[in-house]
């Protein structure tokens, strides 16, 4: 009789396992579990532990939806934004997120985690083309950035919080030129490059002259203040020298006429090339013929021969 009965234990023991079994359900640190019943939302387990459901999720009883309770991140690359002044960047971003309320998760996009960054990404486009519109051309290079990033944030907070999600933060990752404003950009810089450097080589040359002006302006009066000094010193030299000539004429004036009449002798046939063309009793050489400097006395005419009388 026991024998009899023992497959129908079995197999009632086997039912009530798998009933047990699918009635537990086990919520980590990092999920949370939302309990579904015929398509409604039962229960929300946000703490980690063990819950029990309706056992069998069969004909759409109890069933648990398991969605993340960490941060969680998705990125948006190469986006195209043109700022005010017409210009575009290319733009990376990323926002980090947590699932915040899972209820409204799972009412508005049904748990799924596509859905809700398609929809994040939406509005996170729309933003980014928005502050960056209302910037110039340099606002997404400078300390400007992190207020940007603030407003994009704030934008976003609003569409997040309807989908039950909290945006923890937002960051601007990457802001790059496109490849035609970064050549109208080295363009211009290379431009404003040469205008400087043709404007400090005008300032170097308009320098260069005012200091070449003023160096030959003092060489000008240099040069005049040592031929002035040179002037009064050979008028004063000039002026010693004749009075020490005189003096010496005074002294002894045949000395001097000696003293002169050599030096004369001396510059005349210094030259062994100079020829003189002088009569020999010309009063050039009268210290030649006398050491006190008198002219040499004339040779008497030879005396007429006799003339014979006549007979």
């Amino acid at each position: 009789m026991m024998n009899s009965r023992l497959p129908y234990f079995l197999i009632a023991f086997a039912v009530i396992l798998m009933a047990v079994y699918s009635s537990v359900f086990v919520v980590t640190e990092r999920q949370q579990a939302v309990v579904v019943r015929f398509g409604q939302i039962q229960d929300v387990k946000t703490e980690p532990g063990l819950y029990f459901k309706l056992p069998f999720a069969f004909m759409d009883a109890d069933r648990v939806q398991y969605v993340e309770d960490q941060a969680l991140r998705f990125d948006l690359d190469n986006i195209r934004v043109q700022v005010s002044g017409g210009k575009f960047y290319e733009v990376d971003a990323f926002v980090v997120y947590r699932i915040q309320d899972p209820r409204r998760f799972r009412e508005t996009v049904s748990g799924d985690r596509t859905s809700a960054e398609a929809r994040l990404r939406t509005r996170l486009d729309s933003s980014l083309r928005r502050v960056y519109g209302l910037r110039g051309f340099e606002s997404a290079l400078s300390e400007e950035r992190a207020s940007m990033m603030r407003e994009v944030r704030a934008d976003l907070k609003n569409d997040a919080e309807s989908l039950g999600l909290n945006i923890q933060d937002v960051r601007i990752r990457r802001t790059d030129l496109t490849q035609e404003v970064s050549q109208q950009t080295f363009d211009r810089m290379k431009a404003e490059r040469l205008a400087e450097a043709e404007l400090i080589r005008a300032r170097g040359k308009e320098e260069s002259q005012r200091r070449r002006a003023i160096a030959d302006r003092q060489v000008v009066e240099l040069v005049a203040d040592a031929q002035r000094d040179a002037e009064i010193l050979r008028g004063e030299g000039e002026g010693e020298r004749t009075r020490v000539f005189a003096d010496a004429f005074a002294r002894d004036p045949s000395f001097f006429e000696f003293y002169r009449s050599m030096t004369a002798y001396g510059a005349a046939i210094a030259s062994p090339d100079t020829t003189l063309v002088i009569s020999p009793d010309s009063e050039f050489f009268r210290y030649f013929n006398s050491s006190q400097g008198s002219p040499q006395a004339p040779a008497a005419p030879a005396a007429a021969p006799a003339t014979p009388a006549a007979n």
